[in-house]
């Protein structure tokens, strides 16, 4: 079943189509009302917002002429003044909250984001360099408006923020007053903002920064012909903690070879592969911990984020999801060397249509499924599932339209939301959808189909035991397979949860609901944001993420233990 109508008080995020034009307000034809940022997308209380009539999309470079009559200049229409950033709850990365009016002289670009989403986790490289780029005139300040009720909390914003080391200013925006001051209707979403505190451009989606760079350049070099720019760095600026230097930093993977006891982690913040023994004693590291995306022996190879990896049953081979770098690598346990085997670096964009695995784009490979000879790849960048051919290679789309949706269906017409986690038994692939909240299942060749076997939709996340259609998740990570029943990483409610094949009941397995680290039986046992999950000789190993750790869970019991991590564990 698919369920697309969402109710008209729940904040919504465009589902299908292309990312929205540059909108560039003053460049040539100035807007008189607030800028609608054109998107699929309803605004958070369910009305539109006012719409701009005949507004022209101007390219950037346009942006750089007439009056001085406030912000870029226009063509005689009355500027438009940005709202102030009344309304956030909290900020990071800063002594005080930002005001625009304290920023007079500054360039300031607003992001609009929520942390669990791919999307707007691509532009975060990209708003680096635009600060590197411009560092004396600009300011990024990311407006946090969180889809989830888990992301409204400051202390779950801070460990996104130290995640991925962010240095600007980040306002957490729960209540959405700054999300509806914008009438902004999509996440992420751009606005630029002029030293004189007046909007030039706007967008949504992904794609537009190369354009914001000349808009930030046109604006520079007109505001400092006026005399009216103001260089220097921020002196509120106070950044919050990086990532940790302990054994792990938010590790988000994890994947067992019994056979050769060994087990692997993925220390995504440390960009490297944690090599272990299942009972925690480590034995090494894939790769030197500097980011990049270099081959080679371990000490030297480099990862970006890695995430899903796969062990190749035939001689132990890892197989990992460099998701950072949007590449698929392979470890040569026997002489200990990285190779890349598809992707070239690049962000593939919705429609790409696979090729040659060494010279096709991917993006964002979340995790990975080997079965038989093809490698199975959770393409969480466009939404799809991919599979890589490594012995001929080629990698190609398998199911999935690219459109960010719940829909099950053939292989064409199916339709997943940041499909996040992978697991096989038999003649069916399991996908931990985790923006659409539920759990799918896609029986394999011949049969190709793809069906929703637990869970809600994109805005339909709870947590709630139940069988099918009425269990709720929220952004669930992975899943692994056990004696006929699935477990999942249901992350954003912190709980390890039971999905029985059989009937459909999804159960609480282990976990309080609350984000915390306990050891202990079942409901007693607390997780922080738990991820990967693999299944081996009785347990389920757990990516404790937020926790810097890796959990046992015993299924026999319920018992939870942590096998690597903080040394401080309370135990009930």
């Amino acid at each position: 079943m698919s369920r697309t109508c969402v109710p008209t008080d729940t904040i919504t995020r465009p589902s299908s189509g292309p990312s929205s034009p540059l909108l560039v307000i003053g460049a040539v034809q100035r807007v008189t009302t607030t800028p609608r940022f054109t998107s699929n997308e309803d605004s958070p209380d369910g009305r539109a917002p006012a719409t701009t009539q005949g507004h022209r999309v101007a390219r950037v470079t346009d942006a750089t002429t007439g009056p001085s009559s406030g912000g870029l200049p226009g063509a005689g229409d009355a500027p438009i003044r940005a709202p102030e950033l009344d309304g956030a709850i909290d900020w990071l990365n800063v002594d005080t909250p930002l005001t625009l009016r304290a920023l007079r002289g500054k360039i300031v670009l607003l992001e609009f984001w929520t942390y669990g989403c791919i999307n707007c986790l691509h532009q975060l490289p990209g708003l680096k360099r635009l600060e590197v780029s411009h560092p004396d005139e600009l300011v990024v300040i990311g407006v946090h408006s969180p889809k989830f009720p888990n992301e409204r909390s400051t202390d779950n914003l801070r460990r996104v923020v130290a995640r991925h080391e962010i240095r600007h200013p980040v306002a957490n925006d729960a209540d959405f007053r700054i999300w509806r001051a914008y009438t902004v209707r999509a996440w992420p979403t751009l606005a630029l903002i002029d030293p004189a505190g007046y909007l030039v451009a706007g967008a949504s989606g992904e794609g537009h920064l190369p354009q914001f760079d000349q808009a930030i350049t046109a604006v520079t070099h007109v505001f400092e012909e006026r005399g009216e720019l103001r260089r220097g760095p921020l002196s509120e600026a106070r950044l919050e903690p990086t990532p940790p230097l302990g054994t792990l930093a938010f590790p988000g993977k994890v994947a067992l070879d019994a056979g050769r006891d060994r087990l692997y982690v993925a220390d995504t913040s440390h960009d490297q592969i944690l090599i272990a023994t299942p009972a925690g004693r480590t034995v090494g590291r894939i790769g030197s911990g500097r980011r990049g995306a270099d081959d080679g022996v371990f000490a030297e190879a480099s990862f970006s984020r890695p995430q899903g990896m796969a062990v190749r049953p035939e001689d132990g081979h890892l197989l990992i999801a460099d998701t950072g770098n949007h590449l698929i690598r392979g470890a040569d346990v026997e002489t200990g060397r990285v190779s890349t085997l598809a992707g070239n670096t690049n962000q593939a964009r919705r429609g790409a249509a696979g090729g040659g695995a060494a010279t096709t784009s991917i993006s964002s490979p979340w995790d990975l499924a080997q079965i038989g000879r093809l490698l199975f790849v959770a393409m969480a960048g466009v939404h799809q599932l991919w599979v890589l051919d490594v012995d001929r290679g080629f990698m190609f789309p398998y199911a999935g339209s690219g459109q960010e949706a719940r829909q099950d269906g053939g292989l064409d017409e199916s339709a997943f939301a940041q499909p996040s986690g992978l697991a096989w038994h038999g003649d069916i692939l399991f996908v931990a959808d985790s923006e659409s909240n539920v759990i799918r299942a896609i029986d394999l060749p011949p049969v190709n189909q793809v069906r929703t076997l637990a869970g809600g939709d994109l805005f339909d996340f709870g947590d709630v035991d139940g069988v099918g259609d009425t269990a709720r998740l929220q952004h669930p990570l992975d899943v692994a397979y056990h004696d006929g029943a699935l477990f999942l990483s249901d992350t954003y409610n912190h709980r390890i949860k039971r999905l029985d094949l059989e009937t459909r009941r999804v159960t609480a397995f282990a976990g309080s609901g609350k984000p915390g680290f306990r050891d202990g039986r079942g409901k007693r046992a607390r997780f922080y944001e738990p991820g990967g999950l693999t299944v081996g000789g009785g347990r389920l190993f757990v990516a404790d993420t937020n926790n810097h750790a890796v959990r046992v869970v015993e299924l026999e019991t319920g018992a939870v233990s942590t096998v690597i991590g903080p040394d401080s564990v309370q135990t009930l």
